[in-house]
């Protein structure tokens, strides 16, 4: 079940908070008002949507906001969970074969293991359900890199349109020379822009494609615990075994207080 991660928006808010709060205890709300300029936002924004146009195809960029979205929700992968499912699947298959599992397939929610459930029910062979479930990890990564990389180029390109809005407005400054009154506000104008194209880069854009590179990470490597539990049902191996095998999956700090909850008991 999905639900909203909360550190996303927490930190974005942070961030603008702090350079709200800045700007205003230097130079007051009239100070917060200069950092507004609405044509300095379109060259940004426009520059960067006009890129992206140039950089992917229409049906990619049309994902771009549920790919965003997926920063701001935390589905939960408790590995602790898939260990004790496979833990139970073993001991069930042991004692009335592989054919049994499929009365459990039902009770499973996750495609994956499902899928990896059958090819062992359906006797595969070890090596060609580690290919199969393999090659879906592979295609997993690759889609959802696609997705990421159009944050990581509109971070890049943030900055380089902040930094083409300069250029105009220092032009239109230099044109104005003979008005000596309005260099100084003029070149204000012209480094928002600039403001604009970092903010945005590293406030929202990259810290995005981070945050969904995170995700993937784990998601993958909670796909690769399910092969070796899938593999380890195909085999016949002992319940013990297989819950060894995967423990090592588990976090570190999981794995020692196991160990030390076992010492206690031995002691």
């Amino acid at each position: 079940m999905k639900k909203i991660d909360m550190l996303t928006p927490i930190g974005i808010l942070i961030g603008i908070s702090m350079v709200v709060f800045g700007v205003i205890s230097s130079g007051g709300m009239s100070g917060f008002l200069a950092f507004i300029d609405v044509p300095s936002m379109l060259i940004v924004l426009g520059g960067v949507f006009g890129t992206l146009c140039v950089s992917f195809p229409l049906k990619q960029l049309k994902n771009m906001g549920r790919v965003g979205k997926q920063a701001f929700q935390s589905k939960e992968i408790n590995v602790e969970e898939i260990v004790g499912t496979f833990l139970h699947l073993s001991e069930k298959a042991r004692r009335e074969g592989l054919l049994s599992l499929e009365a459990e397939l039902e009770q499973i929610d996750d495609s994956f293991v499902k899928k990896g459930i059958l090819l062992a029910v359906d006797g595969v062979e070890p090596e060609m359900i580690r290919e199969l479930l393999e090659a879906e990890i592979a295609a997993v990564e690759e889609r959802h890199a696609r997705g990421r990389s159009m944050f990581e180029k509109a971070g890049d390109y943030a900055p380089a349109w902040g930094m083409i809005g300069t250029l105009v407005g220092l032009v239109l400054m230099l044109k104005s020379l003979n008005t000596p009154s309005s260099l100084g506000p003029n070149m204000a104008i012209a480094l928002l822009t600039t403001f604009y194209g970092a903010l945005l880069s590293n406030l929202f854009f990259q810290p995005i494609a981070a945050k969904l590179a995170g995700k993937t990470e784990h998601e993958l490597f909670v796909k690769e615990v399910i092969i070796e539990g899938v593999i380890g049902l195909q085999a016949g191996q002992n319940s013990r075994f297989v819950q060894a095998k995967l423990k090592v999956f588990a976090p570190v700090e999981k794995r020692k207080l196991e160990e030390k909850s076992e010492h206690v008991r031995e002691a």
